[in-house]
């Protein structure tokens, strides 16, 4: 009997162990600030903007990744699979406050510009998205579950018309860009480039 009673004992700890690891492991996650001298982009490795097209993903064991567009993240998730992901953030658009990507609105149009020319931007709630495409007279409101099914191609055009590194040169919009390209080529014929 004594075994019986040791065995029985030494399942009840087992459990209970598993059980305070397992209360343990709440892991909270936390989207981590954007440190633009350091931060390289996972996938395309440009440097990543502490702006509005900002994304980041924490994985379960604490790696962290952060990309310069959601479209980076989106290959990055292709290629490494979503079950080891503890939370992944987007930024909304207007005041670039980190939101959970599940929790997020996307609008999308070929047309806009985003760093990778994914041409999909990131909203905190459904009315900040709607206010954008009534302003804008483009885009197709998308959810995360939404994305799960879009077809992820770039706008080569959008990334022609990027300053260097596909980057925005002055933030959002086509006036930036192209403000941004034309003062970038003033810069190299006054250096002599």
């Amino acid at each position: 009997m004594n075994k019986s009673l040791n065995r029985r004992w030494t399942l009840v700890m087992v459990l209970m162990f598993g059980m305070v690891l397992l209360t343990a492991c709440g892991t909270k996650y936390a989207a981590l600030p954007i440190n633009e001298d350091v931060d390289i982009c996972a996938i395309c490795k440009m440097q990543v903007k502490d702006d509005a097209y900002a994304t980041q993903l924490t994985t379960k064991d604490g790696q962290n990744y952060k990309f310069d567009d959601i479209g980076c993240m989106n290959q990055w998730k292709t290629e490494n699979g979503t079950d080891n992901i503890g939370m992944d953030y987007v930024r909304d658009y207007n005041d670039k406050e980190w939101i959970e990507y599940s929790k997020a609105t996307y609008v999308y149009d070929a047309s806009l510009r985003t760093p990778m020319a994914y041409g999909i931007l990131n909203f905190k709630d459904k009315p900040s998205a709607e206010a954008f495409i009534a302003e804008q007279g483009v885009g197709t409101i998308m959810t995360a579950e939404d994305l799960a099914s879009h077809d992820w191609k770039q706008n080569t055009e959008n990334m022609d018309m990027m300053g260097e590194h596909g980057h925005d040169a002055h933030g959002h919009g086509e006036e930036g860009a192209s403000e941004g390209t034309h003062q970038e080529g003033e810069m190299e014929e006054e250096s002599g480039h």
